[in-house]
């Protein structure tokens, strides 16, 4: 099952349960999908979903701070409640230490040794980890290995 067919399906369950928070994030989840579908003329495959899924996640965790440094316990709640939806369509995240070794492969493999070399290591390294790691902790992750 594609991720359009699952984000459907768990649509449908959450209509059924009558799951409020759940339906209106798969809603806008499928939204973006069909905006996006309209943009390029053509379907979507799961890894441009993705890249939309990563995409809403970033925009939820910039929310949450901000609600949080304003002290809108609500609109933090409802947000949290939303990022853990969209996090569940990602694939599962790696954790630090998976994320170093791999950027350590990538720099070996690019011969970076200076800040200079970032780029090169980040556009292969963030290829590679798409969808499976936020860009702010591999970008954190590299600096300090080629620090």
């Amino acid at each position: 099952m594609d991720l359009k067919e699952k984000l459907f399906a768990d649509m449908k369950d959450a209509m059924k349960n009558g799951d409020k928070i759940k339906l209106s994030t798969i809603r806008m989840i499928r939204t973006a999908i069909i905006n996006a579908e309209k943009e390029k003329s053509d379907e979507l495959t799961d890894l441009d979903i993705i890249d939309i899924l990563v995409s809403l996640s970033k925009q939820r965790r910039e929310s949450i701070k901000a609600y949080e440094s304003g002290g809108r316990e609500d609109l933090y709640e409802k947000e949290k409640a939303e990022l853990d939806i969209v996090l569940s369509y990602l694939p599962e995240q790696m954790s630090e230490e998976d994320i170093r070794k791999k950027a350590d492969e990538v720099i070996k493999q690019t011969e970076a040794s200076s800040m200079k070399d970032m780029g090169k290591v980040m556009k292969l390294l963030m290829a590679e980890l798409k969808g499976k790691a936020e860009g702010s902790t591999v970008n954190r992750i590299v600096k300090e290995a080629l620090s």
